[in-house]
């Protein structure tokens, strides 16, 4: 019995095609990688609570939400670089790689530079108290918060490009990796410090945004002079002219992380303003047990976008559709696992956090539902931004982007948080929808007009 399953695992990491065997590579360490990562930051949620309380926890969830929002000003040059990028690496092209690399590096630190410099000089005149509901917390104290939150993003906003290189080159594992050393720190840093000193929020801003950042820095050094030195940046590659055709290939994206953003990043802003700082916490607890299934699912769809990409670039549909069809039934598996979590539930719940947090049931339910449906849809739009045909993606999520926050906002009031998360559950059912139509008939090669594009 022994033998068999020895023989059949090396026949798992050993047979197929070639893109499929670094695929499954990078999946089975991501797995093995992220796992860890999640267990970590399950633990983290409830010491950072009792480290400060759930009303603060909930400031900084809705703060780094908003924040998030910066990250539209990269204009999709990392995704644009991200399709570039496997692209040439397939074709063998690394000087140009080399240059584009280079490139994206220039213009993200130029649109950093000047997001920090403006920001520095109107968040004054902001009133975060209002935008952020905590009308306890002094207002020069969280002005001064969201000025080191923006300040630690504005650097991660450049640094965070090593992710996209590692990405492009089907080596997710290694983000993975960067992300778990970073997952580490902020856990060790929380312990010291609940034995040191009292809980402050300017704490949690500095160990949960700082430390990760210390670990992109270094991670992106370590590679650079390793195993990516061939597409480390340099000056002498920078040409400025490449600009216009990675915001070519990345405008599309752009509309589209504005899209994914109001669909994602609102809830808690619409929470926080209808019930509080603390129902955040609450969202956020039911929404981080269920994203491990959702972690799960990342980890394994992470490195098809640029294997996608690979593929239709050489013509091989057939890979394609097979990697779809094996990615279908492994969501038919999550959506049941998602179903299980659901009922043992309230017995993790109170393991976990003991009485700090009560999760109602049927914001649970939402979110189990939220996790089903997201996976589904995400399947397909995978394939389509690896493959670029984003056109009818960027249409429907703008539709989607616009209906989010008032349906979420009239759901919200009628059953409150679970409301929120309901809207998400059905925009998901029709971007699913759509989105596999459309991927059918690319894999069929009957896509013509909006489908193809």
């Amino acid at each position: 019995m022994l033998q068999a399953i020895q023989t059949h695992v090396q026949r798992f990491f050993t047979k197929g095609h070639e893109r499929s065997l670094k695929t499954k590579k990078n999946i089975i360490q991501s797995v093995l990688l992220k796992g860890g990562s999640v267990a970590i930051s399950l633990l983290l949620i409830p010491l950072t609570i009792k480290y400060i309380n759930p009303t603060q926890y909930g400031i900084w969830l809705t703060l780094s939400s908003i924040i998030t929002w910066a990250g539209l000003f990269d204009m999709g040059l990392g995704n644009g670089l991200r399709n570039k990028l496997a692209a040439m690496i397939s074709l063998g092209d690394v000087s140009s790689a080399k240059s584009y690399v280079s490139s994206t590096y220039a213009l993200l630190l130029i649109i950093s530079t000047i997001m920090f410099v403006v920001f520095y000089f109107v968040n004054p005149y902001i009133k975060w108290q209002h935008i952020l509901n905590a009308h306890n917390t002094p207002a020069d104290y969280l002005s001064m918060i969201v000025l080191i939150v923006f300040a630690f993003f504005c650097f991660q906003f450049v640094i965070q490009l090593i992710n996209n290189v590692l990405t492009a080159n089907q080596a997710p594992a290694k983000t993975a990796f960067l992300n778990l050393m970073g997952q580490i720190l902020s856990l060790l840093a929380v312990l010291f410090l609940m034995r040191v000193k009292q809980g402050a929020l300017l704490d949690v801003v500095i160990i949960i945004a700082g430390l990760p950042l210390v670990v992109l820095i270094a991670g992106s050094i370590w590679y650079y002079n390793g195993s990516y030195k061939e597409l480390a940046p340099s000056f002498r590659f920078i040409n400025l002219k490449h600009a216009k055709e990675l915001l070519g290939v990345g405008g599309g994206f752009f509309i589209i992380q504005i899209n994914a953003l109001v669909l994602y990043e609102t809830d808690n802003i619409v929470i926080t303003q209808l019930f509080g700082p603390k129902e955040v916490t609450t969202f956020n607890v039911a929404y981080k047990l269920f994203s491990i299934i959702l972690m799960f699912f990342v980890i394994v769809i992470t490195p098809f976008w640029s294997a996608f990409t690979e593929a239709y670039t050489k013509n091989d549909l057939d890979w394609i559709k097979n990697a779809v069809a094996k990615i279908n039934k492994l969501w038919v598996a999550l959506s049941f696992c998602a179903i299980c979590l659901l009922i043992v539930s309230p017995w993790l719940y109170r393991l976990w956090l003991g009485k700090t947090i009560t999760v109602p049931v049927l914001l649970s339910i939402t979110m189990c539902l939220y996790t089903i449906t997201i996976i589904w849809q995400a399947i397909h739009v995978q394939l389509l931004n690896g493959i670029g045909k984003i056109k009818l993606q960027l249409y429907v999520g703008i539709v989607g982007s616009l209906v989010n926050v008032p349906l979420s906002v009239f759901l919200g009031k009628k059953i409150g948080v679970a409301g929120v998360t309901l809207s998400n559950v059905i925009l998901f059912i029709i971007m699913g929808v759509i989105f596999s139509i459309q991927t059918k008939k690319i894999i069929n090669k009957t896509a013509t007009g909006i489908f193809n594009a």
